[in-house]
């Protein structure tokens, strides 16, 4: 395990699991249009001793922008309950590999918890590998995965949080696929039109990782992004349908040395519900 890297291997893991210091999170979320259920399949099948992390719970509550970050005294609560403490190493993972965990890892280090990482290739890599699974919780770990929830609900009773988002000065990377950001492609939440935020570059978050997947090398991802224009001795700010897969790009620039890469919460969901004159739009074809 390096402090500089942002992941760890499934071996590296099984070797460490079960450690007081060593907490591990099934951070599992998947799009609407899935129509899969990240709880239930946790109940089914997780890392051993894994607990529970709900995206869409453990979020700002005075917004109807979807699992927007909470406000910083929410999380504190959320990961207080979870029994998470300043000096437990985190290890986060997903049902995909790579999808929403790089979320929760971003989310605890924007709160200045540094001692997390996501696991390289997530659950199916843990599969791979021959490491056995949990089918049953006890009931102490359900009950923190849901009074978390609870922790969240009682923090924003009234609480309103303002959110501004200013990336002139940035380069603006966009996570999602090509079509969505060309305007050509469908987004999967109705309602919101495709396109992009005009002067932003398009990396897909799968360019990230192998297919494995496991996280690029620093070469690899270095490569992958200067293959666009993007300059690395520049401000990189990350965008993609919510502030999720843009969590992805964030991991990756965090392996090549940039670690203060800020995420724009809300993301291209936000930025389309906007009046155009003052968040313009772009297509392919303007």
């Amino acid at each position: 395990m390096a402090q500089d890297d942002p992941v760890v291997s499934a071996e590296w893991l099984h070797q460490h699991l079960g450690a007081p210091d060593v907490k591990v999170l099934d951070a599992s979320w998947y799009m609407p249009v899935e129509k899969r259920n990240p709880w239930e399949e946790y109940q089914v099948a997780h890392i051993p001793g894994a607990m529970f992390f709900d995206i869409d719970s453990i979020v700002d509550r005075t917004t109807d922008l979807p699992h927007m970050l909470p406000s910083e005294e929410a999380f504190a609560a959320a990961v207080s309950t979870l029994d998470i403490k300043n000096q437990d190493k985190v290890i986060v993972y997903d049902g995909k590999g790579f999808f929403s965990a790089p979320r929760v890892w971003w989310m605890f280090r924007v709160f200045g918890h540094n001692k997390v990482w996501v696991l390289d290739g997530g659950l199916p890599q843990w599969r791979a590998s021959g490491f056995d699974l949990g089918s049953a919780s006890p009931d102490d770990v359900v009950l923190k995965s849901k009074a978390a929830n609870k922790a969240v609900e009682r923090v924003y009773n009234g609480e309103l949080v303002a959110h501004n988002v200013t990336a002139k000065t940035y380069q603006q990377i966009d996570a999602r696929s090509k079509g969505r950001f060309d305007g050509v492609a469908p987004e999967p939440r109705e309602g919101v039109r495709s396109g992009h935020i005009p002067g932003s570059k398009c990396v897909p978050f799968p360019e990230m990782f192998d297919g494995a997947p496991r996280l690029l090398s620093a070469d690899g991802l270095r490569q992958k992004f200067q293959q666009e224009g993007i300059s690395l001795d520049h401000p990189i700010v990350v965008s993609c349908g919510s502030g999720v897969t843009a969590c992805i790009l964030a991991l990756g620039l965090y392996r090549i040395g940039k670690h203060d890469v800020p995420v724009y919460d809300g993301s291209w969901t936000e930025w389309e519900a906007q009046s155009d004159s003052d968040y313009p739009k772009a297509t392919i074809t303007t």
